[in-house]
């Protein structure tokens, strides 16, 4: 039988800090308590079938590739994880490496891992390896002084397997604690492939080519684009990322780095520079369905959909949307919808891609945890939990053949072409009153009326 387990604990009904904007949280979570026990027995009994199919010498050529991770038999190691099919898929991914090692791996899935974490951290009862989805929280697990910096061997591996931006993120002070596990594009826009064929047009690749189509669009009686902001307790985030994708456009990432820490102030000309280029979308109602005044009670899970029906011809939407398409949608550049990178106002300066991403960090030492740590952090793991689906990984040693889903191929080419100019979702760096509270607010201020410099002299206010 498999070693490896996966629970979901019961917890109360939680939001997460930043609902739905890291990769494929849609749809999914109120059915993981049943499909993390199921995913147990399953294993279970896939990992005896293959055991007693198995011939000896062929068991011993499938686990060779595991022989550095052994010696560590009759042990267990916790893996605490946003509790939904991830966790299913997760299991499936490390289902050979638990067989061959006898490392018995338990995946507790949680509504709200970060809120979780912190309760736990300092306790005593702190998972071995938590995969946690911002980076401000790894620094506080730091400080908490049980947050382990990552072994001389992951770090090694981490250093192969990904550039070094995206290690940055889960380093404290220049070391580095968790190692990225899944990683999304957020500057996709979403468009019907016929539809902007049948209209004449191009995709475009420019911000101004971007605008000269919106442009003919509305003068044509059509609608650009279709714009939601809601999102229960947490409206508004989806203009935050509408701001950080066109700041990062406009200035380029120096500045967007000192706008993220502080080092200009929130309601900084230049920001109010690139909220105003916005609003030639986000405050034009020739420009967005239903206009402008609706956008704030538009569920973001739903305002995209008119796109295939050609009410509107572009949803701005990070890669986790290619899961809310009914039913039978191809998602594909040749199918029913798909997307493009939101292009770059000044093309000479790269191809921007605000991204988000998970990390595997530890609390726990010892050689197993090591040893999982290791493997995780390999082009092997990723490869395997590529192939099981609906994941995206910026790990550059994958063969972007593995992915079964264009649009997460498209996304792993974006975080892995070296001309992209890769920075981290803003709001999930700030700090939480800021980036989980007055952002989320004034951006739904600012689409239902308020002036541009009002709101963001307002935000500026509210900043620790």
């Amino acid at each position: 039988m498999s070693p490896l387990d996966t629970t979901t604990a019961p917890q109360p009904a939680s939001r997460e800090r930043k609902p739905m904007k890291s990769k494929s949280r849609s749809g999914r979570t109120a059915a993981a308590g049943a499909l993390g026990a199921l995913s147990c027995l399953l294993l279970a009994a896939c990992g005896a079938a293959d055991a007693a199919q198995e011939t000896e010498a062929g068991r011993a050529a499938a686990c060779a590739p595991y022989a550095a991770y052994r010696g560590h038999e009759g042990t267990t190691v916790s893996v605490l994880m946003t509790g939904n099919l991830d966790g299913v898929r997760l299991a499936q991914a490390l289902r050979r490496f638990s067989d061959c090692t006898s490392i018995r791996i338990d995946i507790e899935g949680n509504t709200s891992v970060e809120d979780e974490v912190r309760k736990r951290a300092g306790t005593g009862n702190a998972p071995d390896l938590a995969i946690i989805a911002q980076p401000g929280l790894i620094a506080e697990l730091v400080g908490s002084g049980d947050f382990k910096p990552a072994p001389d061997s992951v770090a090694k591996l981490a250093k192969e397997n990904w550039a070094p931006g995206w290690l940055e993120y889960g380093s404290v002070d220049g070391t580095l604690y968790a190692v990225p596990y899944d990683s999304s594009v957020k500057s996709f826009v979403w468009y019907s492939p016929a539809a902007l064929k049948k209209g004449g047009h191009a995709v475009p690749e420019t911000w101004d080519e971007m605008m000269a189509v919106s442009e003919k669009i509305a003068a044509s009686g059509g609608t650009p684009w279709c714009v939601g902001f809601e999102s229960g307790g947490a409206t508004g985030w989806p203009g935050t990322d509408w701001l950080e994708d066109v700041m990062l456009r406009v200035h380029g990432p120096e500045v967007y780095d000192q706008w993220v820490t502080h080092a200009i102030p929130f309601d900084d000309p230049k920001v109010v520079e690139a909220a105003d280029l916005a609003a030639k979308v986000l405050k034009n109602d020739r420009y967005v369905r239903g206009g402008t005044a609706g956008i704030a009670e538009a569920s973001f899970t739903k305002a995209g959909q008119p796109v295939l029906e050609n009410r509107c011809t572009f949803y701005r939407m990070a890669s986790f949307y290619a899961g809310n398409w009914p039913r039978g949608t191809k998602v594909a550049a040749d199918g029913d919808v798909f997307a493009f990178q939101m292009p770059a106002v000044d093309p000479a300066k790269g191809k921007p891609a605000l991204v988000a991403s998970t990390f595997v960090g530890a609390f726990g030492d010892r050689p197993e945890v090591v040893a999982v740590q290791e493997y995780l952090a390999s082009a092997d793991f990723a490869g395997k939990r590529v192939a099981a689906g609906s994941w995206t990984t910026a790990n550059n040693k994958v063969d972007l053949d593995l992915y079964t889903g264009d649009i997460d191929k498209l996304s792993a080419e974006i975080m892995r072409d070296p001309g992209t100019v890769v920075r981290f979702d803003a709001s999930d760096m700030m700090p939480a009153a800021v980036g989980a509270g007055s952002f989320w607010t004034g951006m739904t201020d600012w689409v239902g009326g308020k002036g541009t410099k009002q709101v963001l002299a307002e935000i500026e206010r509210s900043w620790p």
